[in-house]
């Protein structure tokens, strides 16, 4: 059974990921001027984009490597540029890699192992949001509310049913599972808008 393993290049692909992912972000908020408050917004990207991010790429790998497959995550060098350079026209277009999957695979596995993603990033927006509300410190509120935000919208992207993400091999194996998951993934969006 492949268990845990890791991959020649995986971690420095993650790594490299996880850092431009959140400098993106922290541009889109801030603007294209270094300063003090890009650094900060850098900080708070990493604690949110980029862990809402990374543990929705292992929560892949993990549950493929269950399923006894062979799970990498490769980062793409063109689509990491592309994330920084539409940040600088004030949005962000980021598709920085993927965990691919080598070996013979059922429908209702790659279900399983796409699921995985958006369900841990629905997780982490719930303990993002019940950090925002049980916490009194501005600072905190700031940071848990961005990453409750972004891992609800994380979510949903995720669930677009076409192409190579998540959703399209959701929905194939899955109709309901796939519905269910897309409504909680925009309710948790449209709560924000109510907090």
């Amino acid at each position: 059974m492949i268990k845990n393993k890791w991959y020649k290049g995986e971690v420095k692909d993650l790594v490299k990921s996880w850092v431009v992912l959140s400098l993106a972000f922290a541009i889109v908020i801030t603007g294209p001027k270094f300063n003090l408050d890009l650094l900060l917004n850098l900080v708070f990207s990493a604690l949110t984009v980029g862990v809402g991010f990374l543990m929705h790429e292992l929560a892949h790998k993990m549950v493929a490597q269950k399923y006894r497959l062979k799970a990498v995550y490769k980062s793409d060098p063109i689509m990491l540029g592309v994330a920084l350079v539409s940040s600088l026209f004030g949005f962000l277009f980021a598709a920085p890699g993927a965990v691919y999957i080598i070996g013979s695979i059922r429908k209702k596995d790659n279900g399983k192992i796409s699921l995985a993603g958006p369900v841990t990033n629905i997780i982490l927006a719930i303990m993002f949001l019940i950090l925002f509300v049980i916490n009194q410190n501005e600072i905190v509120k700031s940071i848990t509310m961005l990453g409750f935000f972004v891992n609800s919208w994380l979510a949903a992207f995720n669930l677009i049913p076409f192409g190579m993400f998540d959703g399209r091999k959701i929905l194939e194996w899955n109709k309901v599972v796939y519905g269910v998951t897309l409504v909680i993934a925009v309710g948790l969006i449209f709560l924000r808008y109510l907090l």
